[in-house]
């Protein structure tokens, strides 16, 4: 096993007897010796719509060192529900490409990290492919990442 990136609260891990690469959440790191990471989320006055934004700034691409956010992947993000109640977050993502085979590792990913907010009551995570992603959609930040600047 080769642990081939350590981005945003989880691993991606390379197991060469299973011929794949999995993702683990930093919860469970201690599978691999890791120490356990858990969810430092500050209560603060941002909406909860910023939170749920900063929060998949943490789901990485296992492939690619940059945030599904900054990757443009991540077309929108609704927040419902009655005030003074926990709230449905439903967001919608697309992929770099319709044969990537993480897309429903990162939308397991994305689901798991916004579910676990304070304030949350349910989280759907969509992917959608209209509009078609291109490369344009990634973020000033993305681009330097990716060395693209």
């Amino acid at each position: 096993m080769v642990i081939t990136q350590a981005l945003g609260g989880s691993y991606t891990l390379l197991v060469h007897s299973l011929a794949g690469l999995f993702r683990l959440d930093g919860s469970n790191a201690d599978a691999i010796g890791k120490k356990p990471q858990t969810t430092d989320i500050k209560n603060n006055q941002a909406s909860l719509e910023e939170l749920v934004w900063d929060t998949l700034k943490k789901c990485y691409d296992p492939e690619i060192p940059v945030n599904i956010v900054d990757l443009g992947l991540v077309y929108e993000v609704k927040v419902q529900g009655p005030e003074n109640l926990p709230k449905d977050v439903f967001v919608k993502m697309t992929l770099t490409a319709p044969g990537c085979g993480m897309g429903p590792v990162l939308a397991a990913d994305a689901r798991s990290k916004i579910a676990s907010l304070p304030g949350v009551k349910s989280a759907d995570v969509t992917i959608v492919w209209d509009p078609p992603w291109g490369p344009e959609r990634i973020t000033p930040a993305g681009r330097e990442k990716l060395g693209m600047v």
